[in-house]
């Protein structure tokens, strides 16, 4: 009867191993990577790890792009993570709790006693965006430009304290990327070092991450740093204006690699970063929100992680704990939506269903595209979307662009636009009534066109 029992638990054991031990379609990931350099819908890293074991890496796409230079990315370059850098912050600041420095009902009014609603607003709120603290930090300066203009701590503080407060705390969530600056200035005070510092002590050499670290200026090529792009219409690409580090600071200033975010997420679920109780907090989620980290159903299957992006780059980290797989891609171009590239990695990954997408346009007579042609506005309204047409294509100039961008047609009516984001932007014209109809996630407008 023992016999029996311990044969029954082998093959129980056995079946588990090969249910977890799943080996990647590399075939079929080449050809998904391939396909995404050669039509221009993506430049990138991938990288699928399991157990600490690099399964698959992946780099398509290009580090820099000149008149004499196409410098091909590869899996050791950095890139901007967004807010992924939340994860980090979440983690310094749960460190600390973990020290007994900080407590997670200690309030605001503690530290920052100026900011509206201070001392109402608890750490843990602020982790888990329930402060009621709103975004601020891109103001515009003389020149238009809302990004690219350096922020000091100071002037980035008195922007929040100028602001009022988005609700009560915790009557409701709402993301904030101002409740992580003030995160990051809380590390900073309880360390005594500056941000970076502690990312290093407190994150980086502890678990051995060389490749991740917060950035200071402009994206620096010579330390392997990828510079961001968009798509022009033709097929070039365009080098795309920074959003200056000092805006993002402790919500989206962190530099790092896939090999880099992987190695992270699998520490901080192996309790190497933080404790066992900080991590459930993590973990926790409410109204779609944990403290520091956020949750994707894929595949059938509930990850952890994080996503990032601004102006045209973004990241994705995700993580199973109960196969210790972890899934990490950056981007220095977002063209076709990241959440399908990571959708369509993980299918592959457990050999689902995946057809890999052909990117052909839906052919339109010149004729028609011509009707389509002119100037569109709401109500007469001084935002002005214009349509051109240049050979088989039409192109799209929205209010204050410089340039246009390319429509791609997925039916005779109606084109798409890929921004990064998983539904793009769809136009969709009413020649018969001069109409024309852009659909977003949130919403739509209908725009006239002028005679």
């Amino acid at each position: 009867m023992k016999v029996k029992i311990l044969l029954g638990a082998i093959m129980m054991l056995t079946l588990l191993t090969t249910a977890y031990a799943q080996t990647p379609d590399k075939a079929k990931l080449d050809q998904f990577f391939d396909r995404l350099a050669e039509k221009n819908k993506a430049m990138g890293s991938l990288v699928i790890v399991k157990d600490g074991k690099v399964l698959y890496s992946r780099a398509i796409g290009y580090s820099q792009i000149t008149d004499t230079v196409k410098k091909p990315l590869t899996v050791a370059n950095r890139f901007r993570i967004g807010s992924i850098t939340k994860m980090f912050t979440a983690a310094m600041i749960l460190q600390l709790v973990d020290e007994g420095k900080l407590k997670l009902t200690d309030t605001l009014g503690k530290f920052l006693p100026e900011v509206p609603n201070a001392n109402k607003i608890t750490i843990a709120q602020i982790l888990s965006h329930r402060s009621g603290i709103p975004n601020v930090g891109r103001q515009q300066n003389a020149q238009g430009n809302v990004n690219t203009t350096p922020l000091t701590r100071e002037e980035h503080l008195a922007l929040i304290v100028k602001a009022r407060p988005d609700f009560e705390p915790d009557t409701k969530s709402g993301y904030s990327n101002s409740g992580y600056f003030i995160l990051g200035l809380i590390i900073e005070k309880l360390t005594g070092k500056s941000y970076e510092a502690a990312l290093q002590e407190k994150i980086a050499r502890k678990i051995g991450l060389r490749d991740t670290y917060t950035a200071t200026g402009n994206i620096d090529v010579n330390r392997n740093e990828s510079i961001t792009y968009f798509i022009l219409p033709g097929g070039d690409w365009k080098q795309v204006p920074e959003t200056h580090p000092s805006i993002l600071f402790g919500a989206g200033a962190i530099i790092s690699t896939p090999n880099d975010l992987a190695t992270f997420i699998k520490s901080l679920f192996d309790d190497k970063i933080v404790s066992k109780e900080s991590l459930e907090l993590m973990k926790t989620m409410r109204d779609g929100e944990g403290s520091g980290m956020v949750t994707f159903e894929v595949g059938g299957k509930t990850f952890y992680g994080h996503t990032g992006g601004a102006d045209n780059y973004g990241a994705w980290l995700m993580y199973l704990p109960e196969e210790k797989l972890a899934v990490a891609y950056t981007t220095n171009a977002k063209v076709y939506p990241v959440k399908d590239i990571v959708n369509g990695v993980v299918d592959i990954y457990y050999n689902k269903p995946f057809q890999i997408p052909t990117f052909e346009s839906i052919a339109v007579s010149p004729e028609l595209l011509d009707k389509y042609v002119g100037v569109y506005s709401m109500n007469g309204g001084p935002n002005k979307f214009t349509i051109t047409r240049e050979g088989t294509t039409l192109y799209a100039r929205p209010p204050g662009a410089q340039t246009a961008t390319p429509l791609e047609a997925t039916a005779q009516d109606k084109f798409k636009i890929d921004n990064g984001t998983a539904t793009g932007i769809v136009i969709e014209f009413d020649a018969a009534n001069n109409k024309m109809t852009i659909k977003r996630e949130g919403g739509e407008r209908v725009f006239t066109k002028e005679n």
